[in-house]
């Protein structure tokens, strides 16, 4: 599209000619102070089809020519010449900061826009809700603002440069590398451009600046108002006033207030200032369990009583502290059962609909998170009106990381009014909302006095609410004098936690800001971690790393985003054929840290990996305990909430054993208050000869704003009764008669016609990302293990019996394995074996076995944990019991292949397909994973658009399986889930049908 040249010239604009990319002194010029009064609703959508250009730089002058670019959106998910980029910690760019680089992409975004006639007389405001990292305005040529924070919105009175009914230009140019850039060094995609909605909006000349909330949980309600007439800096007129109203309920002007202002002589005559108050009768208290929410309007009237503005706001009752080392909502000291989250979306970038924001909320609520951390920014405000609606703690972060280069920047001054303007702008947009319990001072910014002027002035703006910063308290925890109201470490070990908290040293609450790093088959000991945190006083819980894999779809073929054009093709976590989940480096960059982008708790498309339902049995409202022992055992029902009854729930008992099926049979739960607990009616259980495991299966009773009535909340589960001992895994009788021996090859292997591949140790896994970060996989390719050296020592054969020796050759020392193969007369294989692994394989990924079928086998069914994946380090919420599946949808996508789709715990399984069947039986709980693919096959490609399946599947049959952990970034297993060197012994009956 070709348009006449610019009618100004930019040398001669003195936003350009500012530099204000090179200037972190200057945050804004132009922009309107930011307030909590909302004015989305009746305001004019620019959002749609802009004209664009991407330029070199922003000191060169747009062409004659442009292209479409659709607002709010980032350029690289559509510009070829600015592609995405992902770094974590460094820079994109060698610049020291203030400076970046003089190749600095600029997006120039052109729209005509025509206010509504009758806006005339009135005060025109545009609003861009987040540009990244620069924003320039201009209205018809002239200058009109620019502001930097590209995570907040920035907002310009246009009155003079806007005419009602008239068409005007509106340019917006944002620069994308700034001095701005280095305090947005975020773990995430560089994109550029504008984000989030453009807005216009008009008001009254008299219209209300700011109001201020504060609604205790004893029913005191206090609203105070600021006034301002057209840009702020006129004089008020005569007789103005406020009014309010709480669901009907008249607030009361506070006469007090206005008294001591004018004894004091802090009466203005261009700022007005008003309060309300209240105290509303049996108020019902806001908290995540309960989230209940008041309906206020805010009036300003002129003096003749008609109203010139009025302000909507949903409000809710609470209170919060922190009283020694425990934070309190409402007096209770509650549980953080959180979660990070950056706005995501894999076809838009950081731009995210309402509709989106709403389904992570109820994702999030339906797996028992009850707390989001907005990392590392203020997120869409869309987002706080969903917490405030469905219920969660948020604590709320400024858009500050200088990672790369922390402490320089911390008190370095050129960036002290950077870091007081991104706290206070956020503290003054969102502090009307319920759902914000703490402030944040941002991330990874070290600690300096930068922070400390920041948090000065938002204690003394909001001192109702606690602030954190994990960088002034990590040196000491149980510190009293710095920013921090609360320790919030990352990534500490929980044994470290419990040390201090039983230290008789700490001060404050300790709450993680980050912890269990979700990176790929991840988060091992999730269950042992809490279980630490609810027996320990002073630990009350922390944000796992994190909600989303930041995988953007790809088009294979050219290696560009997918874009908007992407939509639809994409379900349960896999990219359709011809598509993929891109990350560090496969847009080409040089400079990337690959897939540590990919480290969420859901897919690109959130749809939930395994370790949610793992965390929505350790976050679940419900536990269930058996107390006694024979005929007097009881079952009692705990309530693990901190405010809620259990009347919003129902309930089923369901039955799983071993040599049956499953059924299931009603359940009525007792009435039982927060924190309490009661037995509940034993149900009458039929028992046969094998163990018995009861499950609670908790739904909603009725609908819910984020569930429908019947959806699953939580499946606690005990065993009822135990498999008897030393029950064998083969029958008494199996061994009786004469039959062949199996058949084997000349080196032992077994050949049987329903194996492509006969049973072979098994020592290595395709390395996970913790497997890879953590070192392991370095260590076990440098032992060997991934290919080691069979060596066949014996072959014996007497009667039914096969015994073959072996020897697996390591960098470490040889590995004896001993097979023996025994045919029962029913047809089955028996197989026992035993590895011995030398001292030198301290730390390996499993000991087991691998065995291929042949082709036609699609689906598995089994006893064990399940339905989803599990592992032992992961294994609490997948329950026991009778589970089948499409063999292909045992695999688990994570972004890059690896190890996955494992169950944990299984007794026994079947494959079957093509007319056969192939039964194994374990002679106790074992790790079992069945799919398409070897573990060479993972381990040797990046994505899953490069992986072709096998025809047969590949079992693995593991006496110890390795512990996943979360050593990508934070701690390993625990000990107790290493596989150690020394003797292994399995056994398993092999059995074609």
């Amino acid at each position: 599209m070709n348009t006449p040249p610019s009618p100004w010239p930019r040398t001669a604009d003195p936003l350009i000619a500012l530099r204000p990319w090179a200037a972190p002194e200057v945050t804004s010029w132009g922009r309107l102070p930011m307030s909590a009064v909302d004015r989305r609703a009746g305001a004019l959508s620019l959002d749609g089809r802009w004209r664009f250009q991407l330029l070199p730089s922003p000191g060169d002058e747009p062409g004659p020519t442009w292209s479409w670019a659709e607002l709010p959106g980032s350029w690289a998910l559509h510009a070829a010449e600015d592609p995405p980029q992902y770094t974590n910690v460094r820079m994109p760019w060698p610049e020291f900061p203030p400076h970046s680089p003089a190749s600095n992409p600029t997006g120039v975004y052109e729209t005509q826009v025509e206010a509504p006639a009758d806006w005339a007389g009135r005060r025109i405001v545009l609003q861009v809700g987040a540009a990244e990292s620069v924003l320039l305005v201009h209205v018809d040529g002239r200058p009109v603002g620019m502001s930097k924070d590209s995570h907040l919105a920035a907002e310009f009175d246009v009155t003079d440069l806007v005419r009602p009914g008239a068409p005007s230009t509106v340019r917006l140019t944002v620069v994308k590398w700034s001095d701005a850039s280095h305090i947005e060094d975020q773990d995430q995609w560089w994109l550029g451009g504008v984000t989030r909605p453009v807005l216009l909006y008009a008001t009254e000349p008299l219209h209300l600046a700011d109001v201020t909330v504060r609604a205790r949980r004893d029913g005191a309600l206090r609203v105070d108002c600021r006034v301002r007439t057209g840009e702020g800096t006129g004089a008020l007129p005569a007789g103005w006033y406020v009014s309010g109203e709480l669901d009907g309920l008249a607030l009361a002007q506070d006469t007090a207030f206005d008294r001591v202002n004018a004894e004091d002589e802090r009466v203005s005559d261009f700022l007005g200032e008003a309060r309300m108050e209240t105290v509303v009768p049996e108020v019902r208290t806001w908290s995540a369990e309960t989230p209940e929410l008041y309906d206020l309007t805010v009036r300003l009237h002129r003096a003749d009583g008609t109203v010139a503005d009025t302000s909507h706001h949903r409000i809710g009752f609470r209170d919060v502290e922190v009283r020694g080392r425990d934070l309190l909502v409402n007096g209770e000291r509650v549980y953080i059962r959180g979660v990070n989250r950056h706005d995501f979306h894999p076809l838009t970038g950081r731009t995210v609909s309402y509709d989106d924001l709403r389904a992570d909320l109820v994702t999030l609520k339906r797996f028992g998170f009850n707390a989001i951390r907005t990392s590392h920014y203020p997120s869409d405000p869309a987002l706080y009106d969903l917490a405030d609606e469905l219920g969660f703690y948020v604590v709320d972060e400024a858009d500050i990381e200088s990672h790369d280069h922390a402490h320089e920047i911390a008190d370095d001054p050129r960036y002290l009014n950077a870091f007081v303007d991104r706290v206070s702008r956020m503290v003054l947009r969102d502090k009307n909302h319920p759902s914000v319990i703490i402030w944040s001072l941002g991330n990874e910014s070290d600690y300096g006095a930068n922070h400390d002027a920041a948090a000065g002035w938002l204690r003394r703006h909001d001192p109702t609410r606690p602030v954190q910063y994990e960088g002034a308290a990590k040196l000491d925890w149980g510190a009293t004098d710095d920013a921090s109201d609360i320790a919030c470490p990352m990534y500490a070990p929980i044994e470290d936690c419990v040390a201090h908290a039983l230290s008789g040293k700490q001060t404050r609450p300790l709450i993680q800001c980050e912890y269990s790093h979700a990176m790929g088959n991840s988060n091992g000991t999730l269950a042992d971690t809490w279980a630490a945190i609810e027996a320990t006083p002073g630990l009350q819980g922390g944000f796992i790393w994190e909600f989303w894999d930041h995988g953007i779809l790809q088009r294979v073929n050219d290696g560009r985003p997918a874009g908007r054009g992407g939509a639809g093709l994409y379900d349960n976590g896999v990219a359709a054929p011809g598509l993929r989940w891109a990350y560090g480096g496969d847009f080409g960059e040089t400079l990337h840290d690959g897939a540590f982008i990919a480290d969420g708790v859901v897919f690109p498309d959130r749809t939930p990996k395994p370790v949610m339902y793992e965390h929505r049995e350790i976050a679940a409202p419900v536990r269930l305990s058996v107390e006694g022992e024979g005929t007097w055992r009881v079952l009692r029902v705990h309530n693990r909430q901190h405010f809620r009854d259990l009347s919003w729930l129902a309930a089923e008992w369901e039955f799983a054993a071993a040599d049956g099926g499953t059924w299931t049979v009603p359940a009525q739960l007792p009435d039982v208050a927060a924190g309490g607990s009661a037995v509940i009616d034993r149900p009458e259980v039929r028992h046969g000869a094998g163990e018995i495991w009861l499950t609670l299966r908790v739904t909603t009773a009725a609908d819910e704003p984020w569930a429908p009535r019947g959806t699953e909340v939580c499946f606690p589960q005990v065993r009822w009764y135990e498999a008897d001992e030393g029950e064998p895994v083969v029958g008494a009788d199996g061994t009786q008669g004469h039959v062949p021996p199996p058949r084997t090859d000349d080196e032992g292997l077994l050949r049987h016609p329903l194996l492509a591949a006969p049973p072979t140790l098994s020592l290595w896994r395709a390395p996970t990302d913790n497997d890879v970060l953590g070192g392991m996989a370095e260590r076990w390719r440098a032992w060997g293990l991934d290919s080691p050296a069979r060596e066949t020592v014996s072959v014996g054969r007497e009667g039914p019996v096969v015994r073959v020796r072996s020897r697996l050759l390591t960098g470490a020392g040889a590995v004896e394995h001993e097979q023996t193969f025994t045919a029962l007369v029913d047809g089955r294989i028996l197989v026992e074996e035993t590895a011995v692994l030398p001292e030198g394989l301290t730390d390996v990924a499993r000991v087991g076995s691998v065995f291929e079928t042949t082709g036609g086998f699609d689906r598995l069914a089994w006893y064990g944990q399940g339905p989803w994946e599990s592992y032992p380090d992961r294994a609490v919420g997948a329950p026991v019991g009778h589970h089948s599946a499409a063999v292909d949808d045992l695999f688990t996508p994570y972004l890059r292949p690896q190890e996955s789709g494992g169950r944990h715990g299984v007794r026994h399984f079947t494959l079957a397909g093509a007319g056969h069947e192939l039964s194994v039986r374990l002679d106790g709980p074992r790790q079992v994973s069945v799919n398409r693919y070897r573990a060479e096959d993972l381990a040797a490609v990046a994505h899953h658009d490069e992986l072709v399946p096998r025809p047969g599947c590949v079992v693995h049959i593991d006496a110890a399986h390795r512990g996943l952990g979360t050593a990508s970034c934070g701690p390993d297993t625990s000990p107790s889930y290493l596989v150690p060197p020394g003797v292994h012994r399995w056994s398993w009956t092999l059995r074609a049908l």
